[in-house]
C-alpha cells in the first residue's frame, strides 16, 4: 500500500472543498491563563457528522466509480467513522453497511442508522470486526472503507491540520506544538505530514487514554504494541487494539512522543471546553485538550495547536463530565 504524501493532503483538500466544513480555530483567555501558553483549538466537533472522520470518508467515497457506488461500501467503527461513512455514502448515492460494537454509544449507533446505513452489531470481546466486514465485502463485492489504513483516509484526515496551519500562518503565527488524539493513527499521520511541510519546527505528540496507550508503548519499543483490553474505556473513540501498520510507519519518524491522560483529566477537560469554549467534545475527542490542561508538557510561552477531534457523546457521559467539574 502506497503511503500518502503532503501532495495527497493538498489534493484531498481540493476534493472535499464544499463537502467538509472548514472548522474554526478557537481561542480563549481562560485557556491561555490555565496553561501559560497560546492555545488554538481546532474544533472538529463542529465537522459534519460531529468529527474529523468525515474528512477521510468523503475523500475516499467521493472517488468511487459508478459501478462501485452500485455495489456499496462496508466499514467497521465504534461510531465516528461509522457515521462519517454513512453520511458520505448517502451524499454520493451509495449504500453502506457498518460493523459496529454492540456497546458503542447509543447516540452513535442511532446516528449511523439515521444517515441511512445498515448497522451490523458485534461483540468486540469475542468477535473480529475485520472478519465480519471482510465477509460482507466478499458477499456483496462491496468496497471496504477502513477507519485509518488507507492513503485516501489518511490524506483526508490531514486536511484538518492543513487548515489549522494555514489559519495560523494567516495570523502571522506558527505552532511550536501539535497535540492530537490518537487511536489507529490516521488523524495523527495526516496531521504530522501536514505539519512537516507547513510547520516543520513544531513537535507533534500523540495523546491517548492511559489504559489504552499502545501508541506510546509502540514508539518506545519501535514496534507495534497491543493494548491489554479492547473495551471498557471512557474514550470509546480511541479503543483500537494496536496502531495501524501504515499509520505507524508514517508516525514513528515524525512524532516527538506520546502523552497519556486519565479519565478524570478527560472529564475535567470536557467540562472546561463546555464552560469556556462553548463546545461539546466527546471523551476521545478531548484527550489533547486534557493533556494541555493537565500540563503534560512544558507549555510556557508556546504556541500550541490542539485538535478537538469529535463531539459525539451520549448525554449520560456528558452529564457525568459536567457534574465532575470542580
Amino acid at each position: 500500500m502506497k503511503a500518502p504524501a503532503f501532495e495527497d493532503i493538498k489534493d484531498a483538500a481540493r476534493q472535499i472543498s464544499g463537502l467538509a466544513v472548514r472548522t474554526p480555530l478557537l481561542t480563549n483567555d481562560a485557556l491561555d491563563e490555565a496553561t501559560g501558553a497560546r492555545i488554538f483549538v481546532k474544533a472538529e466537533c463542529l465537522q459534519r457528522t460531529g468529527s474529523f472522520k468525515f474528512r477521510g470518508a468523503i475523500n475516499r467515497i467521493s472517488r468511487l466509480t459508478e459501478a462501485e457506488k452500485a455495489r456499496g461500501v462496508v466499514a467497521y467503527s465504534s461510531g465516528n467513522h461509522a457515521q462519517a461513512v454513512a453520511k458520505a455514502a448517502a451524499l454520493v448515492g451509495a449504500r453502506a453497511a457498518i460493523v459496529m460494537p454492540a456497546d458503542a454509544p447509543r447516540l452513535k449507533i442511532e446516528a449511523t442508522r439515521g444517515y441511512g446505513a445498515e448497522v451490523i452489531l458485534y461483540d468486540r470481546r469475542t468477535e473480529s470486526r475485520e472478519d465480519i466486514a471482510d465477509r460482507v465485502v466478499a458477499e456483496r463485492c462491496a468496497v471496504l472503507v477502513p477507519p485509518f489504513e488507507d492513503p485516501f483516509i489518511i490524506a483526508g484526515q490531514g486536511t484538518a491540520a492543513l487548515e489549522a496551519a494555514e489559519d495560523l500562518t494567516a495570523r502571522g503565527l506558527s505552532a511550536d506544538l501539535l497535540l492530537c488524539p490518537t487511536s489507529g493513527g490516521g488523524l495523527m499521520a495526516g496531521s504530522a505530514l501536514a505539519f512537516e511541510a507547513l510547520s516543520p519546527n513544531a513537535r507533534c505528540f500523540a495523546v491517548e487514554p492511559d489504559a489504552f496507550d499502545d501508541y506510546g508503548r509502540s514508539l518506545a519499543s519501535g514496534r507495534r504494541e497491543t493494548n491489554a483490553r479492547s473495551a471498557g474505556g471512557l474514550c470509546d473513540a480511541l479503543l483500537t487494539p494496536t496502531p495501524g501498520a501504515l499509520t505507524f510507519a508514517l508516525n514513528q519518524p515524525r512524532l516527538a512522543g506520546a502523552l497519556k491522560v486519565s479519565d478524570e483529566e478527560v472529564l475535567r477537560a470536557m467540562a472546561f471546553a463546555f464552560r469556556w469554549l462553548k463546545i461539546v467534545v466527546e471523551p476521545g475527542g478531548c484527550v489533547a485538550l486534557a493533556a494541555v490542561l493537565s500540563r503534560k508538557l512544558d507549555l510556557e510561552g508556546r504556541i500550541v495547536l490542539v485538535i478537538a477531534s469529535g463531539g459525539n457523546v451520549d448525554p449520560e457521559v456528558f452529564e457525568r463530565a459536567i457534574n465532575a467539574a470542580p
